[in-house]
């Protein structure tokens, strides 16, 4: 039984150490969003914050044994980066480096949260264990928003300013890509999925048309199901709830 159970490990460790020596590639693209109102995009040319994901195309998605952590800071009464993707399991650091309270949530899909209001020069953690699209507010600042995107995934990435995007270490198989934009319907994303090959060459992927046309941006609740109070983006914490 012993001998059974020391060849057993032995040759996982022999599997696992061929899998990390196998060959990977990088895949690369680009995503232009089109038919668009935000003003960094029709003046900008800012086409920042698309999520690009790849998931085999049968079988289970890998998840990374250790996920790690990942950040999104508070300052400025803004939430950085506007859109974070991360696999299952990773924690999430919530900084505030602003001189005011702050109290991220999130109550809408996803995974709901309320990590409490905390003063300035602290932070908060949360670790995100259920796939999905977690839409993340400040129940005293209504402007402050981001977008926390949790895959069942380990090869991901975010388009930088360009549009560009670059997900490394990608092994050898046939996969389905992925997107995520936060103004485009989810129609629109899913007709965007496609099956690529990589094999231990670069892969370059042709430019991807993203469409905004039928996004309406409708105003958010605060966590307690109510309006914002009109003072309430005005500085800091109001210490009321409705």
């Amino acid at each position: 039984m012993i001998w059974q159970s020391h060849t057993c490990f032995k040759t996982l460790a022999v599997a696992l150490a061929l899998f990390s020596a196998a060959p990977a590639a990088t895949v690369r693209g680009r995503v232009e969003l089109v038919s668009s109102h935000d003003p960094n995009v029709r003046r900008h040319t800012d086409y920042s914050g698309v999520v690009v994901w790849l998931e085999p195309a049968s079988g289970t998605p890998v998840i990374p044994v250790s996920v790690g952590r990942a950040q999104m800071v508070q300052k400025n009464k803004t939430f950085t980066p506007h859109v974070l993707a991360i696999s299952v399991g990773t924690v999430v650091d919530f900084p505030n480096f602003d001189p005011i309270f702050h109290n991220a949530f999130s109550n809408y899909n996803g995974q709901v949260f309320d990590i409490g209001l905390y003063p300035p020069g602290t932070t908060r953690s949360l670790a995100f264990r259920r796939e999905g699209v977690v839409r993340v507010f400040c129940n005293i600042h209504p402007t402050m928003s981001a977008v926390i995107v949790v895959l069942r995934s380990q090869y991901f990435a975010t388009s930088a300013k360009n549009g560009a995007f670059e997900i490394a270490d990608v092994h050898p198989g046939s996969y389905r890509t992925h997107v995520f934009h936060e103004r485009a319907e989810e129609e629109t994303l899913a007709a965007l999925t496609r099956t690529i090959e990589v094999g231990d060459l670069p892969v370059e992927l042709p430019a991807v048309q993203i469409s905004e046309s039928g996004y309406l941006e409708l105003p958010h609740k605060n966590k307690f199901g109510k309006d914002y109070p009109p003072t309430s983006d005005s500085g800091g914490y109001t210490g009321t709830k409705p």
